[in-house]
């Protein structure tokens, strides 16, 4: 690999040169994305081009600030072949405060922990081919073509890869979340839908999917599971059924549903982001916030639960008689209660694994789904709406003779929906 600075690197160097790296308050899915994207695609295959960026060995998971050696020498390479790392900080063999700042760079562009240390999923990141990149960003760009949404001055998105969260106002990321999506077997939809309104101490409605896979399970190890989960079993014209009447060990088919009722160890957590849509997936708050702490969130059965959701609630509410404040005391009262919204607002869950944010920095999320195929970018592209068809204005109809038919008789009435 030639010793000559990559695009990146180039760019890199100007970047650090600044006091402080800025967090672009422009939105990772906007109207731009596709442009910037094309910019990280034409500098990524000039690494390509130049034979790629080293690999790491595993060994370099035992480095630590002031250590020194060939493996740290390694790593200063691949760090400025992807432009995390300055130039002028490629000399020498120790792990200094360049190379720690430099990891977390790398580490932030790959939505890790920035710890400033190489981790097992640091280093499968590193290692990570850059024609694997390549792919990535022509598959965001292929998705960003055929691009259905409509960007409204306030929006919601949620990356699903990503598993983040932005709300967006006027072209600016006005708040940021972390988000828990779908896990691989059950994957988060990639969809475009209208926030309607904020449930505050919501009940939660297991799907019918769930019950099986999940609630029946639980009740055969453990009869008590229903009760422990503040949960009831409820038949036709919602008559609730004991739980102990149920001969869970043969049953296939449920003959009720299973609602958990409000509380803060709902499933949905105290509040719930209403959008309407043909998948069923919403946005809510969850008891387990430690689960944000992870640096991999893919542990949903579809929903997005988002951390922060009350913040994103009170933005959602902007204008109207509910703040942040006030949602608080309303949920301290324990009841249900359902808000909506003066004016929708679009949101669309999206499927990005890589593109360039307005900070010049390019980012990269593992491809959870395996959706960066052919086929893959075709199911997973927000397609345009079709716009509900205007009812047809009909004129009152003219009596008017009717034709003479060869045999010399009118013709046979046609049927019509009313007959």
């Amino acid at each position: 690999m030639s010793a000559r600075p990559s695009i990146l690197a180039l760019a890199a160097a100007a970047l650090l040169a600044s006091t402080a790296l800025v967090r672009a308050n422009e939105p990772s899915y906007g109207p731009n994305t596709y442009d910037r994207t094309l910019e990280a695609l034409i500098a990524h295959e000039d690494v390509a081009n130049r034979g790629g960026w080293p690999k790491v060995p595993a060994s370099v998971t035992a480095l630590k600030p002031d250590s020194q050696g060939p493996d740290v020498t390694v790593l200063k390479q691949r760090l400025l072949a992807s432009g995390d790392l300055a130039s002028e900080a490629i000399a020498g063999d120790v792990y200094d405060a360049n190379v720690t700042e430099a990891v977390k760079r790398f580490q932030r562009r790959h939505g890790l922990s920035d710890l400033g240390t190489v981790g097992r999923l640091t280093l499968k990141a590193m290692n990570t081919p850059v024609e694997s990149r390549l792919n990535q960003l022509t598959a965001t760009l292929e998705r960003l073509k055929g691009n259905g949404f409509n960007f409204a001055s306030r929006y919601v998105v949620v990356n699903i890869p990503g598993a983040s969260v932005e709300a967006v106002e006027n072209g600016t990321v006005a708040q940021r979340h972390l988000a828990i999506v779908g896990r691989p077997d059950r994957p988060s939809p990639v969809i475009q839908a209208n926030i309607t309104s904020v449930n505050l101490n919501p009940y939660w409605t297991a799907p019918m999917s769930i019950v099986k896979a999940d609630i029946i399970p639980h009740m055969r190890k453990d009869p008590g599971f229903i009760a422990k989960s503040n949960m009831k079993l409820l038949g036709a014209e919602n008559k609730e059924i004991d739980p102990a009447s149920v001969n869970w060990a043969t049953l296939k088919s449920p003959y009720f549903y299973v609602r958990q009722e409000p509380g803060p160890t709902n499933s949905l957590g105290q509040l719930k982001i209403d959008m309407p849509n043909s998948e069923a997936v919403y946005m809510h708050d969850t008891p387990k916030k430690t689960l944000f702490r992870n640096d991999v969130r893919f542990n949903s059965s579809g929903c997005a639960r988002i951390e922060g959701v009350r913040d994103l609630a009170a933005w959602l509410l902007e204008g109207s008689e509910w703040t942040r404040q006030s949602i608080e005391d309303e949920i301290a009262k324990g009841e249900r209660k359902n808000i909506t919204l003066k004016k929708s607002v679009p949101v669309a869950w999206v499927y990005l694994t890589g593109w360039q944010g307005a900070d010049g920095q390019v980012q990269f999320r593992d491809d959870i789904y395996g959706l960066d195929t052919p086929q893959g970018i075709v199911t997973s592209t927000i397609q345009a709406r079709k716009p509900k068809p205007k009812a047809a204005v009909i004129p009152p109809a003219r009596p008017v003779a009717a034709p003479i038919a060869a045999s010399g008789n009118p013709p046979a009435a046609t049927a019509t929906a009313s007959n």
